[in-house]
């Protein structure tokens, strides 16, 4: 897995292209990240990167955190996120900016979802509801959940009433329309997770990468013929 980049959601608007058509993106804010730490496979057990975003005051962060800026050579930073990598690919110090992506590539966003508190079925689990007629009290509920003596217990995951949101999302499969480099910014299309303001991390795609095929140059064997070959 590649190095990816932190940002914060600054809202949604809309690009043309050439031909008039209207995309709705995503104005994601990714400000030049930096290296604060590089885990190895020696010392730590795994590989990874760990970058830090948005520059904040010391007051802010706790004794160790300061201490962990200050060996960076960093300024304290508001997010800190670690990302996994195959190798080493950065150094402490260094500067990730938004030309790590370019326009057309894909990318996965993740981030928190806006809060909507305690919700019932219809919202939360798009649950039909019931009548509403004849004199019914029971529009919205979700009606029973008992089983019968077999199985004698609720299946998991059954749908009940509880509270919805504020939990991490990722989107997957975005497209790249534009990138900013002067003003650092990413134009991603589609919405991302989170109000405007929240803190999103932006990866490249893990899914919507093209699969190669191997191609074998011999030509596939009749297998009417290979069984009678083997007799």
């Amino acid at each position: 897995m590649s190095i990816g980049i932190l940002g914060q959601k600054i809202g949604m608007t809309r690009v043309y292209d050439g031909t008039g058509v209207i995309t709705p993106v995503t104005v994601i804010l990714a400000e030049p990240n930096s290296v604060l730490q590089v885990k190895g496979q020696e010392k730590e057990g795994y590989t990874s990167v760990q970058l830090g975003a948005f520059d904040t005051t010391e007051k802010r962060v706790s004794k160790p955190e300061a201490g962990h800026f200050k060996k960076a050579g960093a300024a304290p930073k508001k997010f800190v996120r670690e990302f996994r990598t195959n190798g080493d690919e950065a150094k402490v110090g260094d500067q990730i900016t938004v030309t790590r992506f370019q326009a057309g590539q894909l990318v996965d966003v993740i981030g928190i979802s806006k809060g909507k508190g305690f919700q019932g079925v219809m919202k939360k689990h798009n649950f039909a509801g019931q009548g509403a007629a004849h004199g019914s009290k029971t529009h919205r509920r979700n009606g029973a959940i008992g089983e019968r003596s077999t199985p004698g217990r609720i299946y998991k995951n059954h749908g009940m009433p509880g509270h919805m949101g504020d939990e991490r999302v990722t989107v997957q499969n975005l497209r790249v329309v534009q990138v900013r480099e002067a003003d650092n910014v990413l134009l991603v299309s589609g919405a991302v997770p989170g109000a405007a303001g929240s803190y999103v991390v932006v990866r490249t795609a893990i899914k919507g990468q093209p699969k190669v095929v191997q191609v074998q140059d011999s030509k596939p064997q009749n297998p009417m013929k290979a069984s009678k070959a083997k007799k």
